[in-house]
């Protein structure tokens, strides 16, 4: 059977439909250049480039050293992975909910892509002072604790690859130092867990452990977030073991789904 044909809004707004539009092309296509998708969406070069501009702000593009833009993290998990990213995000909630339960802190799960690292899920606690959801923010993969356990899951290669002068050209500050890096993650891989001391906001401390695929690869990363002023080093190797039994919990549940 036919479907049917689709019937355009009463009112269309044409700035969302040329942004969707770019966004399409960006991710069916691989990539285009500011000229490119003026002459596709039959606009001004100078309109094609605040919206390609506006696609970068919030994560659904990225341009690389080449002046192309390409599909960003929202859209890269949307190509490679969306349905994963649904299963683990559905599969941890009910998980999350437990961590909160017992720890009474935030409680969040991870996905990277490339070297940014997207919050997919996330639960509050209920104290007065805490950490908000961060569900669907991204950032820099190296400054989260969920981005440090995806980063660790790499080879030196990968990591490489991941960090890439040339990919930082026109961002230099933006990249880590990889030799302090690369001892960060031995250290985390030797140790099982990542401990993040304001390295994404100041006064915030996340502890966090992976959650693997059966072949052992690092999927996500589940982690609890809490105000500094709360968190005690003495009771470190307690939040672990809590998050590594939540960890393997829904790392069982995925497993019975394939």
């Amino acid at each position: 059977m036919d479907k049917p044909l689709k019937t355009p809004p009463p009112y269309p707004i044409a700035s969302v439909d040329h942004a969707l539009r770019a966004a399409t092309i960006l991710q069916m296509e691989g990539g285009a250049t500011v000229s490119q998708i003026a002459e596709r969406l039959g606009v001004a070069r100078s309109t094609a480039h605040r919206i390609l501009a506006m696609l970068v702000y919030r994560d659904f593009a990225v341009q690389d050293e080449d002046r192309l833009y390409r599909a960003g993290p929202v859209l890269e998990l949307a190509a490679h992975s969306q349905s994963l990213v649904s299963r683990l995000r559905t599969a941890a909630l009910p998980h999350l909910h437990r961590v909160v339960d017992l720890l009474d802190e935030t409680a969040n799960l991870t996905v990277r892509t490339g070297d940014t690292a997207r919050f997919i899920a996330s639960v509050e606690c209920r104290q007065a002072l805490r950490v908000g959801s961060r569900e669907g923010m991204v950032f820099p993969a190296h400054r989260t604790t969920g981005g440090l356990l995806l980063l660790a899951g790499l080879s030196d290669e990968e990591l490489d690859e991941v960090y890439a002068a040339e990919r930082y050209r026109d961002r230099p500050a933006d990249r880590p130092d990889l030799a302090r890096l690369r001892a960060e993650l031995k250290k985390l891989r030797r140790n099982g867990f990542a401990v993040n001391k304001e390295r994404s906001e100041r006064g915030l401390i996340a502890v966090g452990v992976p959650v693997r695929d059966r072949d052992g690869t690092a999927l996500a990363g589940l982690s609890v977030s809490m105000p500094g002023v709360r968190y005690d080093p003495h009771r470190l190797q307690s939040l672990v073991t809590a998050l590594s039994a939540a960890a393997r919990a829904l790392e069982d549940d995925l497993a019975e789904q394939h």
